[in-house]
Formats: C-alpha cells, sequence, structure tokens
C-alpha cells in the first residue's frame, strides 16, 4: 500500500465521516487495512490503518453471541442463559443434551478456538493473531520514530493478550505463536502450559502498559484518540487475568501465593489507571434511585468508568456502510409499544435475588447462606418494594415510567404513549381458563397495545432513559428500526470491576479490611452510607468465607447483564461447587482448598438441580375471570378486563425518595387489588411435560476442542474429559492445570 493511496483514502474518510457519533475520530478510522506490505509498516498512516484494522476486529461487541472473538455482553445467549439472569436452557446446562467434542452428537461443543473459516483469515482466531504478528514485527523493523513505533506496539500487544485470554479462560494452554507462519504442516505448534500462556498473556500486558505511558498516563488519549486502550486498560485486564489464575477453576489446591500476586498487582496499577482518567463514578453520590450510577452506561466520552470499551455510531446502513456502527442494545430492551425489539425477560431468580433496601439478602433468599438475611419483609407479590437501587435501574415492571426521544403512535396502531410521557404497564389476561392455568402456555396477552409481545418484566440495564440522559445517543424511527441506531458505548471493563478485582485478591489473601473498603466504595453510589455500614455485616472483616461470599454477591448484583456472572460462576465452579468427577483427570483436579466444595465454603446453593422460571402480572380473576380477548383494531373495544380502571401514578425513580415512596405504596395498594403474581414456565420441561433441571457437567468447566479444530491441527492435544477425533475418540490427555 503506497503513501499515496493512505492519503486518498484519509481523504475520503474525512469527507465521508460528517455525522453525528460517539465515536468520533477513533472509530473513523477503523477500516479495512488487512491488505497490506512492509513497505506500509515505514509510514506512519499506513502502520496505524494496519493497527486500526486489527482493532476493528478485536474489540467487544454489544451485538453478538459469544463466539470465537466475543465474550457475552449480558444478551440472552447461551452464557447468560446459563446463569441466574434468564430461563430457558443454553447448551452448558441442558440436561437432555449433553456437549461432545465430536460431531454428530446431540450438542457439539461451541468452537472458542479456531473460528469461521470462510476464507477470511479476519473471521479466525488464529488469523487474527497472524495479524497482529504480522503488525508487530513490521512495526518493530519499520523506520518508525521510536514515539510512533511505541503508541501503535502498545495498543498491539495488549490486543494479543486479549486475543490470548479469549481461549485461555476456556481452554486453559493454547499455542503460543509470537510470529507470522506459512500456512504449511511444519508450522504446527503444540500446546503450551496454562501457566506459560498467563505468564505470555501478562508480559504482553506489561509491554502495553510502558509503551503506552508517556501517551495515556496525564489523563487519557486526547479527544480525537479516546477510545484507544490506555496503559489503565493493559493493568485492568492483567488484573482480571490474575483472578482468573488464581480462581479455584485454576487453582484447585488454592495457592495463596497466586492471591497475593494479584493483591500487589492489582493495588499497584489502580494509580497508573487512575492517571489514565478513570475513577469511580459517582462515589457518594448516586442520585435519586442511582440515577448517576445509570448515567455510567450513557455516558459516551470523557466516561471515567470505561476502560475498556468499544464505541459505536448512529450511521445508517447503506449510505456508509464501512462507518456505520450501531449498538442494538436499546431496540433490544424496549418494549414492543415503544417501538422496540420487543424486550428481554429476566428469570424469577434473580428478581428474587435483589437484595433488599438495607443491602441484604432477601429472607426468602437462601443462595448466600453466609449473608445475613434482610429484616425488611420480602413479599414476592411486590418484588418492587424497598429494594437496593440498583434493581429500579435493572428490571422495568407494571407501573413504571421509561420515557425516550421519539413517538412510536400513528393511525395504525393503539400505542397509548408519545416517548416523554411512556409508561410501561405490562400486567396480562388470556382468552380462556384453560389457558389461565396451564403454567406452559404462551397465549398471555399485555395491556397497552402490547398484547402477544408482552413481557412479565423487563431487563431495564443500560437503558438510553431520557430522564437519566437529557441528549440521547440513539436515533429513533417510527418506522420498525426503532432504537436500533445508537451510538451508546459496550463497556467491557470498568472501574468498578477494578475495585471488585482488587477485593477478591485482598480477601483471599488475608486483607479483609481492605475488601470491606472496596465493597463500601462501591455500594457508597448506590444509596448506602456509613449509618448501616453500607448495607453490610459486621463479621466480613474476620470470615474469609462470608467475606469472598459478598463479593461475589455484589458482582452479581453490579454487573448484572453485563456479561459477566457466566464466567464468575465457572472459575469459582458454583454450579457443583467443584465436586464432580471428570474422567480421566489426575488427582490434582480434586479440589483441596475451600474445604474441598466451593458452594460449601462460601454457603452458596450449587446451580446444578436448579429452576428458572417466568414471573408475569395477570389481571386478578375477580375481574371479567381474568379474561379478554386478544386483539385491538383501530377503533375497536380494548381487550384489556381493566380498561376504564383508573391507575395509579407510574413511577419515575429520578424523583427525590419522598415522592417515590408514597407512589410505591399507591402502585402495591393498585396491585393487591387487581393483579396477582404468577409463575410461568421458564426452563424446559421434558416430552411428557415433566419440569427439567439445570446441569452442568463437570467436565464443562474447561471446554473441548471442537471436531473441526483438531483436523485442522492434528498435533494438537484434546483436553481431558473430551473424545480426541485424532485418536479414535479416546478420552483427550491435555491436563490444563499441569504447569
Amino acid at each position: 500500500m503506497k503513501r499515496k493511496n493512505i492519503a486518498v483514502l484519509g481523504i475520503a474518510l474525512m469527507t465521508t465521516f460528517a455525522f453525528s457519533s460517539c465515536s468520533d475520530s477513533f472509530l473513523q478510522e477503523l477500516k479495512n487495512y488487512d491488505m497490506t506490505n512492509s513497505e506500509a509498516y515505514n509510514y506512519y498512516s499506513g502502520a496505524k490503518g494496519r493497527l486500526d484494522d486489527i482493532i476493528y476486529w478485536s474489540l467487544p461487541s454489544a451485538n453478538d453471541t459469544p463466539n470465537w472473538k466475543y465474550g457475552s455482553s449480558g444478551l440472552s445467549d447461551d452464557h447468560s442463559k446459563a446463569t441466574e439472569e434468564y430461563a430457558g436452557f443454553s447448551p452448558f446446562v441442558d440436561p437432555e443434551k449433553p456437549m461432545k467434542s465430536l460431531s454428530g452428537g446431540l450438542q457439539e461443543v461451541p468452537d472458542y478456538f479456531n473460528g469461521t473459516d470462510n476464507g477470511n483469515i479476519q473471521y479466525m482466531t488464529w488469523g487474527r493473531i497472524r495479524n497482529i504478528n504480522d503488525a508487530i514485527a513490521g512495526i518493530e523493523g519499520s523506520t518508525l520514530s521510536d514515539k510512533e513505533k511505541n503508541e501503535l506496539l502498545g495498543q498491539a500487544y495488549f490486543f494479543r493478550a486479549w486475543c490470548y485470554y479469549l481461549m485461555v479462560k476456556w481452554y486453559g494452554g493454547v499455542p503460543i505463536i509470537t510470529e507470522v507462519q506459512d500456512p504449511v504442516e511444519t508450522s504446527v505448534v503444540p500446546r503450551s502450559s496454562t501457566k506459560a500462556c498467563i505468564d505470555f498473556i501478562c508480559s504482553d500486558l506489561d509491554k502495553a502498559a510502558e509503551m503506552l505511558a508517556p501517551f495515556t498516563t496525564n489523563g487519557g488519549w486526547n479527544s480525537e484518540n479516546y477510545g484507544r486502550v490506555t496503559s489503565g486498560t493493559a493493568l485492568a485486564l492483567k488484573g482480571r487475568v490474575l483472578i482468573l489464575w488464581a480462581s479455584p477453576l485454576f487453582n484447585r489446591a488454592n495457592d495463596k501465593t497466586r492471591w497475593e500476586t494479584a493483591y500487589d498487582v492489582i493495588s499497584k496499577s489502580i494509580p497508573v489507571i487512575e492517571s489514565c482518567g478513570n475513577a469511580l463514578v459517582a462515589e457518594g453520590n448516586g442520585g435519586n434511585y442511582a440515577k448517576n450510577w445509570a448515567n455510567i452506561f450513557v455516558t459516551c466520552d470523557n466516561n471515567p468508568e470505561a476502560i475498556f470499551f468499544t464505541k459505536y455510531n448512529t450511521i445508517a446502513d447503506g449510505g456508509a456502510p464501512d462507518y456505520s456502527r450501531n449498538n442494538t442494545w436499546e431496540n433490544g430492551i424496549r418494549p414492543s409499544n415503544a417501538n422496540g425489539g420487543g424486550g428481554k425477560t429476566p428469570s424469577s431468580m434473580i428478581i428474587d435475588m435483589f437484595p433488599m433496601a438495607d443491602g441484604k439478602r432477601p429472607a426468602t433468599c437462601n443462595t448466600y447462606s453466609l449473608l445475613e438475611a434482610s429484616e425488611e419483609g420480602y413479599d414476592p407479590n411486590y418484588p418492587f418494594m424497598n429494594r437496593d437501587q440498583r434493581f429500579y435501574r435493572t428490571f422495568a415492571f407494571p407501573g413504571v415510567r421509561w420515557t425516550f426521544n421519539g413517538d412510536p403512535r400513528n393511525t395504525g396502531n393503539n400505542n397509548p404513549y408519545d416517548g416523554s410521557t411512556y409508561e410501561l404497564w405490562n400486567y396480562v389476561w388470556y382468552t380462556s381458563a384453560e389457558d389461565r392455568n396451564n403454567i406452559e402456555s404462551t397465549k398471555q396477552y399485555g395491556s397497552d397495545n402490547l398484547l402477544a409481545n408482552a413481557k412479565g418484566m423487563y431487563v431495564r440495564k443500560r437503558s438510553d432513559d431520557k430522564d437519566i440522559n437529557g441528549s440521547p445517543l440513539y436515533e429513533f424511527e417510527a418506522s420498525s428500526r426503532g432504537f436500533k441506531r445508537s451510538a451508546a458505548p459496550y463497556i467491557e471493563i470498568r472501574y468498578a470491576e477494578v475495585i471488585l478485582n482488587l477485593a477478591e485478591a485482598a480477601c483471599n489473601s488475608g486483607n479483609l479490611s481492605v475488601a470491606v473498603d472496596q465493597l463500601k466504595r462501591i455500594r457508597s453510589r448506590v444509596g448506602y452510607t456509613a449509618d448501616n455500614n453500607y448495607g453490610l455485616q459486621a463479621n466480613l472483616t474476620s470470615s474469609e468465607a462470608a467475606c469472598m461470599s459478598a463479593i461475589l454477591y455484589e458482582r452479581q448484583i453490579e454487573f448484572a447483564y453485563e456479561g459477566k456472572r457466566f464466567d464468575d460462576l465457572r472459575r469459582w465452579m458454583l454450579f457443583d461447587g467443584g465436586a464432580g468427577h471428570v474422567e480421566g483427570a489426575p488427582t490434582s483436579w480434586t479440589l483441596t482448598g475451600w474445604g474441598g466444595n466451593t458452594c460449601t465454603y462460601l454457603g452458596f446453593t450449587p446451580l446444578n438441580g436448579k429452576r428458572r422460571e417466568i414471573i408475569e402480572f395477570r389481571v386478578k380473576s375477580d375481574y371479567k375471570g381474568g379474561l379478554g380477548g386478544k386483539e385491538w383494531t383501530i377503533g375497536g373495544t380494548n381487550p384489556d378486563p381493566l380498561s376504564g380502571i383508573a391507575r395509579p401514578t407510574a413511577i419515575n425513580f429520578s424523583q427525590a425518595p419522598n415522592k417515590v415512596g408514597p407512589w410505591l405504596e399507591a402502585l402495591k395498594t393498585w396491585y393487591s387489588t387487581y393483579l396477582e403474581r404468577n409463575t410461568k414456565k421458564g426452563d424446559s420441561y421434558d416430552s411428557n411435560h415433566i419440569p427439567l433441571y439445570m446441569n452442568f457437567e463437570p467436565y464443562y468447566y474447561f471446554l473441548g476442542l471442537g471436531q473441526k479444530a483438531q483436523t485442522v491441527n492434528t498435533a494438537l492435544e484434546q483436553n481431558i474429559g473430551w473424545q480426541d477425533y485424532n485418536k479414535g475418540g479416546t478420552n483427550g490427555t491435555f491436563d490444563p492445570l499441569a504447569e
């Protein structure tokens, strides 16, 4: 690629990108420079173009389900549906379809190792790594200045570490490749140990942090480059990697030196992270019902909470496809009568697990038995009463205000509200008594023209609520696109995770008071104060098990619907406590730390053997038998059995507590008169309509290589517990725990 061609393309970029965007200059340059040659690296523009193409293909995504390239972002994907957040079996917990590594079984193991083989190396795990290695070699061998080299190499080393982290967390050790290889048989590289891979990842992150320091540790990148990784990003990811390495998944004997190393590294990283412009947003000032906390997710530029994130824009498809990158989360969570995608349904399990307003678990929830139960009574018929303030920013239910910038009404629908007055009243009714009494029936219909698209409750987390953000990041269209063009960022690592990683490392290295101090900081921005010890029980500074249980509970609530829960459940082996046996595993796989069972140690009820159901609020039988119609044509009769009955004030959680309190009481009274909580089928039933229960097999903790990956590289050893295609289907021999 000649310099002249790069300059011409640069002019095209500047001309085309005269659009409103959250992404600014950084995303503009994430173009396809994949086809390049060594000469291009001698020009800053050419080397940077090559790097930006790599970044484009490596950034996390808010819109894609987990695969070789992306982790979970909180969608109702295979990872999140193996947690308390959503109901409905994913392959990880489906008791009827155990995953296998050879094709032809009921459920083949997902491939997070190889990627998509469609002739484009950008779609393959190892293709991305090849391109990064090419960029590193090209930049190092170029005639660029040392300053230019460090600026670009720091980012390249970070993304190589990121790619390896995404594999190592699933498989343990993988081949370490640091050079561009020719696609010949002699290029095959065997798997390295997990420890070698962890060391390699940390080494790359240390290089990234050092090289990027001159550019980012004086407040971060300038506005033109805001969104690029920083020294703080590298060290934050290193902290996550070391926490993973110290967790029971990889640390069966609870080697304390791993926790001590993590504690030391994370403690020392925090000043660097803060020097890059990061901080805990709204500490001590969460606003009314955690309003300021909720604003974190819709703050685009100059967001101190965001350490590693992907920027989006509102550019339409078609006109400039190279630059169109829209976040579809807002559209996905908005109800259909707001012209959204229909909404996402939380499970009843997580609804009933959220803390009460005093910071303690509901007394009816025994999942974390080492944590004190709340003295505030929890009535599941009114789950919105007296809850942790994050509850109201995480879920939506009948009777809440959920405003937006737009108007979904037209002459062809009966949608009742414009965006500035939108209220959610998603209670339901049935058309027959038979359906009403059938837990498996899907023939429920919702009020306010939701009808067959009604959800029992809605996920509200990360919403660009007009009452929170006066300058919405989406472009609303009254057509079917709704909120699809949103520039809200997706945050993969935020400052709160660094703080909770520090808490976890502190707890397990014997620094309990430091751990508790971090929990207090997190809770200080969602309404808790020193008056009640931030809702924390007194023994957390004396009981390591209770302290760790509190940290995991806090992570579950703080990061709900951000794609983090499955990783926490897996690395702490909370599906069975680590008690299950994997065929062919050596004795080193036996969990000897934490008393031999992490669930017992933490007082955590294992997820295996549990079911997740769905909540709905339906019209009581007192009102027309709780029955109504299923259609509402223009000019026709409203099918709602409660039509004509006055509703209380919809709750605006951005108002002061002295207003919201009476509104909640009035809503509770209205519920008690007209509605009742009903359980609907969440997880599957078998063919005889008998309930099935979650089952995460012990050998799932380390995934096996799929048949495709094994055929591509015949030298790859299969993980213990999985069938090895290259050895006639015998048990794998690679030990992810061997050093």
